[in-house]
């Protein structure tokens, strides 16, 4: 029946005793791809971990709160204060936008920011000369921008500013970009006070932003 029979006279198919081997088994067969998945996915994490940026970060303790710095290609991208709640929303969007982690370091562009602080709080500088680097939508650069034309011991109103940046409509917004602001004192976001004068709204809190605005308002330079 097409079969060779054995020494038993089975007529069974002839399966030779090395047959069984001569092909994968199918756990081999998933075992292998299973390898395979892993080899890659272990190739790609190694790839894009080798092209993640890095932001250099150090804390700085002013007068009036603690922030941190942080620098990414020889500009500053962060100058925050330490806000548990707001760390994680800031931080998570600067990883996001600038592709990179954090590690803990110095660099020339923080030292420099260091510098600049020091002589800020000690009311002998009224302007900073730092590289900055915005990580954030087009209309949040947008609002950023306008806040560096803010001069020293001068403030305006959230109306104003949205008139100014011709967004007289869209107050809500520019207020919450002003907020998002992640380059505090250097963008100075604490220049931007309510129509009716009074504070409203700081990342470091309105006993700090009250701090600043008396320290630029004291004509103690130099």
């Amino acid at each position: 029946r097409g079969g060779r029979p054995d020494c038993c006279g089975s007529d069974a198919p002839y399966r030779h005793p090395y047959q069984e081997y001569a092909k994968p088994t199918a756990l081999i067969k998933i075992a292998r791809f299973s390898f395979s998945i892993l080899i890659n996915f272990l190739y790609l994490q190694y790839k894009e971990k080798s092209m993640e940026n890095i932001i250099w970060i150090q804390n700085y303790q002013s007068p009036c709160g603690e922030l941190i710095l942080g620098s990414l290609d020889g500009k500053l991208c962060l100058c925050d204060w330490m806000d548990e709640n707001r760390r994680a929303l800031i931080d998570r969007r600067l990883q996001k936008v600038l592709h990179a982690r954090y590690e803990t370091g110095e660099s020339e562009v923080i030292v420099r920011a260091v510098a600049q602080l020091d002589e800020y709080f000690a009311g002998k500088r009224t302007e900073f000369d730092i590289p900055l680097l915005f990580a954030g939508t087009d209309f949040q650069r947008t609002v950023w921008n306008a806040l560096l034309n803010i001069p020293y011991g001068k403030t305006v109103s959230y109306a104003t500013l949205s008139q100014d940046l011709g967004k007289l409509k869209a107050i809500r917004a520019v207020a919450a970009a002003n907020g998002a602001n992640s380059i505090s004192i250097l963008v100075p976001c604490h220049r931007v006070i309510g129509s009716n004068q009074k504070l409203v709204g700081y990342a470091g809190g309105l006993p700090a932003k009250q701090w600043l605005l008396d320290l630029e308002s004291s004509g103690r330079l130099f």
